[in-house]
């Protein structure tokens, strides 16, 4: 199983969606999604929760979580970043772990339909991405 780490600020919303997602979509071809945030804001963002759950992709153990949380889960083979703040501030990872950046705007505070159109983006954009540096 390969293990993808997707980093945001809050890890509230984006990091949250591209996490479920990969673990929905990608799950099946040994990719597992962790999500974390530079600083968490400690909730799932309740529309962000809704669109997963839409998608059949929401699971209870996602939660809001700090970096040292999720690196319990190392080693990863890829971390992402989503946002611009998480890539700049995005600590050093232990070995060779590859980092690349997919940003995308964050929904928080925006109409229902801002998160139906993230979610639409990080699937679209996100998830082949992630399948592509995962299986060179």
């Amino acid at each position: 199983m390969k293990k993808v780490l997707i980093l945001c600020t809050g890890n509230s919303c984006r990091s949250i969606i591209g996490e479920a997602l990969v673990n929905r979509y990608l799950g099946h071809k040994g990719i597992q999604a962790f999500s974390a945030g530079s600083d968490p804001g400690g909730r799932v963002n309740p529309n962000a929760k809704r669109v997963l759950e839409e998608e059949d992709a929401w699971d209870d153990r996602y939660h809001s979580k700090t970096i040292d949380e999720a690196m319990k889960e190392e080693p990863f083979d890829l971390v992402v970043t989503v946002c611009d703040n998480a890539k700049e501030s995005c600590p050093l990872f232990p070995g060779s772990v590859k980092t690349i950046h997919v940003g995308f705007e964050d929904p928080d505070g925006k109409p229902y339909d801002v998160f139906v159109e993230t979610k639409n983006l990080i699937e679209r954009r996100l998830l082949p991405i992630i399948e592509k540096e995962l299986n060179r």
